[in-house]
């Protein structure tokens, strides 16, 4: 078996294990992309090695196969699947509504299209609050069902005991800490946490979740800082979404980055295409083209 790794940020190759688990079998890849990217699954320890060698590594959600495949090809490290998809894929307003058997074939379609990403589920609210019992039972779900590589959680040291029982059981597991949107009705809706004397929160939240066997910190709303702060104070690596560019890694919800969605973005998005526009204008010359007899032509047709 092949053992190749790789410099994450730049793609060289240096030392990697070669692909496992439940990727799709396809064709290889075309030399131009071998000789660019590694060829082996990433896995947690290989950002480990970019958070020691001070480089950093991209994130961004995926809900299907077709933006798995389109995210992995291009290099993104680790994909999510995010309880994001309640309001991005399955029309809710929020999170909060999204239910683990609602997630679990979204995370078997990202996981068998992703041939190098590393594949994260979100732990969907309800599903491990009650107990360090009841989040093991939920983590191996996703990891046995939805054919997850690891699992993410939202909360602070409250939550060190259930990350340390989860690690045990064999789940790796990142922490979400700042903002956390399940708790959207706690913390009085979308406000950015960690401004001054509450930083040392923060920082003292993922120390414990560190220690206690999260392989990564994610920080939400967070002032760069405070998200400084805490990067440097945990051996783990970090990723941010609206915490500045301290951090390990960035995440973005893919269609906010791709400019899908309508509507006012958050601050911290950047929007590298304008697929909204680019879908209605061919859906529109679509219907425009079937209801004047133009579609389908001569060589569409047997």
């Amino acid at each position: 078996m092949r053992h190749d790794t790789f410099n994450v940020s730049s793609g060289t190759t240096t030392e990697i294990p070669a692909p496992y688990g439940n990727g799709p079998s396809g064709a290889a890849p075309a030399a131009s992309d071998a000789a660019r990217k590694p060829t082996g699954r990433i896995r947690t320890q290989h950002l480990q090695q970019a958070k020691d060698n001070g480089e950093h590594f991209a994130m961004l959600t995926a809900y299907e196969q077709n933006a798995a495949e389109i995210f992995d090809q291009a290099g993104i490290e680790v994909l999510l699947v995010g309880d994001s998809a309640s309001n991005n894929v399955l029309g809710n307003e929020t999170s909060l509504p999204v239910t683990v058997d609602e997630m679990l074939p979204l995370c078997r379609a990202v996981a068998r299209s992703a041939r190098r990403a590393l594949v994260v589920a979100d732990l969907p609210f309800g599903s491990y609050e009650v107990s360090a019992q009841q989040a093991v039972a939920t983590g191996v779900r996703f990891l046995k069902e939805g054919y997850a590589h690891a699992v993410k959680i939202e909360g602070g040291r409250f939550y060190a005991e259930t990350v340390q029982a989860m690690v045990q059981a064999g789940i790796p597991v990142m922490a979400h800490i700042g903002f956390t949107p399940q708790s959207e009705h706690a913390i009085g809706g979308y406000r950015v946490q960690g401004r001054g004397d509450d930083a040392q929160r923060l920082i003292d939240d993922a120390k414990v979740l560190a220690d206690a066997g999260a392989f990564c910190i994610l920080m939400e709303m967070v002032p760069t800082t405070t998200a400084a702060a805490v990067d440097a104070a945990v051996p783990v690596p970090t990723i941010g979404i609206g915490a500045g560019n301290a951090t390990t890694g960035q995440v973005l919800v893919w269609q906010d980055m791709a400019g899908l969605r309508s509507g006012k973005m958050a601050k911290f998005v950047k929007q590298y295409a304008d697929l909204r526009t680019v879908l209605a204008s061919a859906a529109k010359a679509y219907g425009d083209e079937v209801r004047s007899g133009q579609f389908p032509g001569p060589e569409h047709s047997f």
